[in-house]
């Protein structure tokens, strides 16, 4: 077999076969592929694009390239959950505590971010002296104790993602279905769960920018799962506005906390009960999405979600004290208050502006190499549809320094636009993606919120 064979046949829009697919990705992976034949499949590829049997062929190739975690040893029905990535995006840390409070038993591996900001790991090591560096058998253990753990990925999961993402991004060929499905997939298959629930985000502080392409994507994941035996459920949410109030990675665990202590933003507490919901009953811990949902919100109002993330904390190296006192995690040495110029009401919110401020702050990395300001961040005062005075506080700047909150206080102030007429709320949910099928909604709500 010979990879020029490969790249001709997939040039001239033909399928090509499991044994050609496990050929280009077990010999790239141990670089007996030079990068520019690799490429120029990508290319092909990228626009001659895979069907549904390439595209599951492509995922599990990539998952045997390298180890796959073996979590039998926790038992139950193991359910994992993914975003796609978004502005504000803490529903890690409040839906886990969540689940697990209702019986669920949650192994997570994420990733830090590179980007605009940060990831769920960055996010938890704003917490003094938590680690998310830990060995398989230590990961299990804080599983099996608390409910649930959050471990960094590991080099030797999905090695051939890590190496054709890095050729993706420098080729121009990221934005292709196939592409992006087989990557997310092939790590949450890696890492042992039984189901899989995926947030799947559109808008303009997302990957996808167009809600059809976010379907599109969510649809051909939930079809890789469920053809791999993983239950496989994709919600798609907004992303044109940052999730909560808060963008940054301690201010985003702040948040979270007053979350799980029933102090939340609506908007992020809401998703977590569309996820969480998903998750009880895939788990088979919850038989309908009434119950589901009540199961959830009695772990707020009973403090055992909060609880649960305490105990979470502490056993990976964090000082619990701060869940008493989440606002010590407001560490920055500058802090600015924008305050609105006109009076009306907030029209829109750009999340990738947002991102943009909170890069310019330190929030995130631009290679893996970068180093981070933990405390730097945006905290908004209004969102979508709210009215505003003029002169009335809309948002709060946090960084390290007078020069860069400067900076940072120019990018944040186009991030908004004031209508002098009354503006409807953004639409939080835009549908779910099923093996039964693709169910949209207009109405705003996911059917059992209301």
């Amino acid at each position: 077999m010979f990879m020029k064979d490969i790249i001709l046949k997939k040039m001239n829009g033909l399928e090509l076969s499991n044994e050609e697919i496990n050929f280009f990705i077990q010999n790239y992976t141990r670089g007996l592929i030079p990068d520019y034949q690799a490429s120029a499949l990508l290319m092909a590829i990228y626009f001659q694009k895979m069907n549904k049997r390439e595209t599951a062929d492509l995922t599990m190739s990539m998952v045997n390239s390298g180890e796959r975690l073996d979590l039998s040893e926790i038992g139950g029905i193991l359910v994992d959950k993914h975003s796609t990535g978004g502005v504000g995006d803490k529903t890690t840390l409040v839906l886990l505590p969540m689940v697990s409070a209702c019986g669920l038993s949650v192994p997570k591996m994420s990733g830090r971010g590179l980007g605009l900001t940060g990831g769920t790991i960055d996010k938890l090591e704003s917490i003094d002296g938590l680690s998310t560096d830990m060995t398989d058998k230590k990961f299990i253990e804080n599983v099996k104790k608390v409910g649930f753990a959050i471990s960094s990925q590991t080099d030797n999961i999905v090695p051939a993602d890590k190496k054709l993402y890095a050729l993706r991004d420098v080729t121009g060929t990221v934005d292709n279905i196939s592409l992006i499905a087989s990557s997310v997939m092939s790590k949450k298959i890696a890492c042992g769960a039984d189901a899989i629930v995926l947030d799947v985000k559109t808008g303009n502080g997302a990957f996808m920018r167009c809600k059809d392409d976010a379907f599109e994507l969510a649809r051909e994941m939930v079809d890789i799962g469920n053809s791999l035996d993983k239950k496989t459920v994709a919600v798609v949410s907004d992303m044109d506005q940052p999730l909560g109030k808060s963008v940054g990675n301690a201010l985003e665990v702040k948040e979270a906390i007053d979350t799980l202590e029933g102090n939340g933003p609506e908007d992020l507490l809401d998703l977590c009960l569309v996820l969480g919901s998903h998750m009880l009953l895939l788990a088979k811990k919850a038989t309908d999405f009434k119950e589901a949902k009540g199961k959830l919100l009695q772990t707020i109002d009973s403090g055992q979600a909060l609880c649960k993330f305490r105990q979470f904390v502490s056993a990976q190296g964090g000082d619990p004290k701060i869940i008493e006192d989440a606002g010590s995690l407001v560490r920055s040495k500058c802090i600015e208050t924008i305050y609105s110029q006109s009076e009306g009401y907030i029209e829109k919110i750009s999340a990738l502006e947002i991102a943009k401020t909170c890069s310019i702050l330190g929030c995130g990395r631009n290679t893996k190499d970068s180093r981070i300001d933990p405390y730097a961040g945006v905290v908004l005062n209004k969102k979508t549809g709210d009215r505003v005075l003029k002169g009335e506080k809309i948002a709060t700047i946090y960084g390290s320094n007078a020069d860069i909150v400067k900076q940072g206080i120019k990018k944040l102030k186009n991030s908004f636009s004031i209508s002098k007429d009354k503006v409807p709320e953004r639409q939080l949910i835009y549908g779910i993606v099923t093996e039964k099928g693709t169910e949209k909604y207009k109405n705003g709500l996911f059917p059992f919120i209301a």
